[in-house]
């Protein structure tokens, strides 16, 4: 079964979503264990930045996957 693409992009907006918030909730509980105390405006931007990467990454990811499945 194939999905729509409709779905797809509501598949993915939700899991850049829910990515983004746990992201930003670890860097919350886990920085403090290593000394880290950056503002919640800080861990915004962090956990955008990481969350930007990790989109790259499956981006990159998916398109490697995609291509040795052509050969």
């Amino acid at each position: 079964m194939t999905r729509s693409r409709r779905m797809s992009l509501i598949e993915a907006i939700t899991n850049l979503t829910v990515g983004y918030a746990l992201a930003v909730a670890t860097q919350i509980l886990v920085f403090p264990w290593f000394g880290l105390h950056p503002s919640l405006g800080d861990n915004l931007a962090l956990g955008g930045v990481f969350t930007a990467i990790s989109l790259l990454r499956g981006y990159a990811l998916r398109r490697l996957f995609e291509a040795i499945g052509e050969r």
